[in-house]
Order: structure tokens, then C-alpha cells, then sequence
């Protein structure tokens, strides 16, 4: 459903939605009133084999810098760890992004750009119970591995000769493991995460926008953990605050792609977006 056609006044891409298109319009009649609202892995950041080696687009963190202060608020919104995602989005003590917020593990952490504070919950004691159990699951799945995130756990089978047969072996095991332990699984692309229940990115967005009395809400993400913050903005137009939902683009998760008003090329794409929503706003 995501269009690739652009307007030629400012090279804004044209939702291919009425609502989509709605939403667009109203941040753009009403900028300080929005809400913009970004995925880091896939989003602003290339998904690479390695995810400590994620780094966000080199100029991703401009395009963000010269948005935001025209804006209500930027949020990233992601799985990972926010201390994690600050520093591999490099997004700490930037000019322009004094107000940036990263809510990391869906939420459940919060970190403000105005002051550098890290909010986080108490560790869930599932998560430990996993980790212990998980290198044994894992020891007949070549090329699959495990990423500590603090907060939850995710297993990783991209190295993995089939990666997709690697996942798919998987996925009913680490199920059954995380609700012996009171946890749930979160499947994404080439990637099953353990996490405690309770929080997810649609649950975090509609807190967020909420709080921050948004007019209108963008939200860009790329993988199946997004699909909540979709259907918060799904909800959000219903109750009457306009959206624009965008995919930053991949096959491997068509669910999405399909679901957007937008679709993108990508990180890349991601960040030709936020510049041509800066130049239209002049």
C-alpha cells in the first residue's frame, strides 16, 4: 500500500491513504502539535548481521536535529535497552534534540535528552531463569546465538546456515520456555526476543502521545514489533488525532508494508523523509 510517488514541491512522498494523507496534512497545518515517533533497528538504523554493530543512518541524527524543535516531540521507540539505543544512535548531547525522549525495552525504560535521566523497572525474574536454560536449547541450533538486553533476552539465527529453518525450529521451544517463565516471545526479523509481558510499542505510543497532547501522530518502523504501534495509531484516528503510519521498507516483513500509508526505502528512505518534512515546514 505505501507509495513511492512525491509531491514536486517539496519532495514529500504522498501516502498512498486518504488517512495516511489526512495525517500528513494535519502535521503539516500543525507542526507543533505533532508527535514523531521512530523505530531505531531498520528505522533510523540499518539492520546489519551483528546487532552491536548497529549504528544509526550517519545522517539520520541531523535530519532529527533540524525536525525537532519544529515539532511537539520526537521519540524513538525500540526494544532495545535506551542506553543502548542513545548510544548507538549517538543521539546524546545534540543541538536541536534537547527534547528528545528514547523509550527503550517497549517502553518499560525511559530516557530524557533535557536531562540525561534513565528511568527502568525492576528486572523481571523470568528473564534470569531463562538465560540459564537458553545455551542448552540453543547448543543443536547451528549458527544460532543469544543477545543480552538487560530487561529480556533475544536469540538471534541471521548467522545461521538457514536462518528462517533456524527460526522456525525455534520459535515453538522459546515459546514454551518463556510462558513456563512468565515471559513472551516477540518474534521479529530473523530474531525471537524473550521479554516480560505487559508492555509493548503500541501500549508506549499511545502513553507518549498522550502526555505530549499530540495533533497528529507520525509513527516509522520496520518490523513485526511495530504492528502495535500501528494499531495505536489506528486507534488514535479513530478517537479523532490524524496519523501517519510508515514502513521503513523490507520484504521480509510484508505485514507491515502492507498495513502503511507510506512505505520507504529504508533507513535511507527514513531519513529523506525527515528532511523533506523540514523543508515543507520552511
Amino acid at each position: 500500500m505505501g507509495s513511492h510517488a512525491y509531491s514536486t514541491s517539496a519532495d514529500l512522498p504522498v501516502p498512498s491513504t486518504p488517512a495516511g494523507r489526512d495525517g500528513l496534512d494535519a502535521l503539516l497545518a500543525r507542526p507543533g502539535g505533532a508527535v514523531v515517533a521512530l523505530d531505531f533497528d531498520g528505522t533510523l538504523a540499518p539492520i546489519v548481521p551483528d546487532p552491536d554493530r548497529a549504528r544509526a543512518h550517519p545522517d539520520a541524527v541531523p535530519a532529527l536535529a533540524a525536525l525537532a524543535p519544529r515539532l511537539a516531540s520526537v521519540a524513538v521507540i525500540t526494544g532495545r535497552p535506551a542506553a543502548v539505543a542513545v548510544e548507538h544512535g549517538g543521539f546524546a548531547d545534540v543541538p536541536g534534540l534537547e527534547h528528545l525522549v528514547v523509550l527503550g525495552h517497549y517502553g518499560a525504560e525511559r530516557w530524557d535528552a533535557a536531562t540525561g535521566t534513565l528511568s527502568a523497572p525492576a528486572p523481571h525474574p523470568g528473564v534470569a531463569a531463562v538465560r540459564a536454560e537458553l545455551p542448552s536449547l540453543l547448543a543443536g541450533v547451528e549458527g544460532a546465538w543469544l543477545e543480552e538486553k538487560g530487561h529480556a533476552v533475544a536469540v538471534h539465527t541471521r548467522r545461521a546456515p538457514d536462518p528462517q529453518a533456524a527460526f522456525d525450529a525455534l520459535r515453538g521451544p522459546l515459546t514454551a520456555l518463556a510462558e513456563r517463565n512468565g515471559l513472551v516471545v516477540e518474534p521479529g526479523r530473523m530474531v525471537l526476543e524473550l521479554r516480560p509481558p505487559g508492555m509493548d510499542k503500541g501500549v508506549a505510543l499511545r502513553e507518549y502521545a498522550r502526555a505530549a497532547g499530540a495533533t497528529s501522530v507520525l509513527y516509522a518502523g520496520d518490523d513485526l514489533g511495530d504492528l502495535p504501534a500501528f494499531a495505536a495509531v489506528d486507534a488514535l484516528r479513530a478517537a479523532g488525532t490524524p496519523g501517519l503510519l510508515v514502513c521503513s521498507g523490507s520484504d521480509e516483513v510484508t505485514e507491515l508494508r502492507d498495513r502503511a500509508d507510506l512505505t520507504v526505502d529504508g533507513p535511507a528512505g527514513v531519513v529523506r523523509l525527515l528532511r523533506a518534512l523540514s523543508a515543507a515546514l520552511g
